[in-house]
């Protein structure tokens, strides 16, 4: 029996939340009172399975920018920060060159050896199918389609972008992309805000007051519903959501001065064909939330 459906009032005003959100591109400037500078990075790299060029091959693209000079605190916390959430923690220790040159010999590397791994496993069911009889009514059918295909291309874009640099704040945004022979290609928003004070990424404790899961909860919920133009939650699942009323804070959130932006990726909350969920939560509806005499409470005063 279907489960009685349950209404949300949609009790933030017209305005106060968005499904679309952009991050500016202020890569190569100084951000106003901030005194950082960035640079970037940018490579491609196509690698074929034995350089045959009519086999399939591995792509990667990058465009890493990161922190170049920082006139307020140490720029290589900064780089390191960058590093991880673009590369991820095993990459903290290089340079933005070594990180982004490791990370493509890694991808490509990695390739070369699941590609050795995928011919092994056809070899090997290949050698089973010759032991079984040819009278056999399984022969033929132990295999299935493995020994008709070829190992596919693997391809990866990453970026970053940043979205806010002002105010002791700086925002940015991880967007990887990809796919590894699949339908559905893979794609992820990482997001990041820096205390700049403390040279720590801020979190959802360093932010709001105790208790402050069940009201963003119930601004998530009310967002989604208004984004859908639906009117229940029964109805978002109806769209392909599902568990809505257990949606939590994620950390993968912007900061900006006009508010906080989360997003929800997919497969979180959506089945995995629906793209990346874009929650944006005005400070006049998070004012109730925010704890006093943060960076954050500073910025939602201005």
């Amino acid at each position: 029996m279907k489960k009685q459906k349950k209404l949300y009032a949609i009790f933030i005003c017209i305005g106060t939340i968005s499904s679309f959100f952009s991050c500016k591109n202020v890569n190569n400037t100084f951000g106003n009172n901030n005194g950082i500078e960035f640079d970037s990075l940018a490579v491609t790299k196509k690698s074929h399975l034995n350089n045959d060029t009519t086999q399939p091959f591995c792509e990667i693209s990058i465009d890493f920018v990161y922190p170049k000079t920082a006139a307020k605190l140490d720029v290589k916390q900064l780089q390191q920060l960058f590093i991880e959430n673009m590369f991820g923690h095993s990459y903290i220790h290089f340079s933005p060159q070594e990180a982004v040159d490791r990370y493509v010999a890694n991808f490509i590397k990695n390739y070369l050896n699941d590609a050795k791994t995928f011919n092994r496993n056809v070899s090997d069911m290949k050698l089973i199918e010759n032991l079984i009889s040819p009278d056999s009514d399984t022969r033929g059918n132990t295999v299935g389609d493995t020994l008709s295909y070829a190992f596919y291309s693997y391809s990866e874009t990453l970026t970053d972008t940043i979205c806010y640099n002002k105010n002791h704040i700086l925002s940015f945004q991880v967007r990887q992309t990809g796919n590894k022979g699949g339908g559905t290609p893979l794609e992820s928003y990482k997001n990041c805000a820096i205390n700049l004070k403390t040279g720590k990424i801020l979190t959802e404790n360093d932010i709001f007051k105790s208790g402050y899961e069940k009201q963003l909860r119930l601004l998530f919920i009310a967002s989604l519903i208004d984004q859908n133009g639906v009117r229940t939650i029964d109805d978002l699942e109806d769209l392909g959501y599902f568990d809505v009323e257990e949606i939590v804070p994620n950390r993968n959130f912007l900061v900006d001065d006009a508010g906080i932006t989360y997003i929800f990726n997919r497969g979180e909350y959506t089945a995995y064909p629906l793209n990346a969920q874009v929650v944006f939560l005005s400070y006049d509806a998070l004012r109730p939330l925010l704890k006093e005499n943060t960076v954050v409470s500073k910025l939602a005063a201005r």
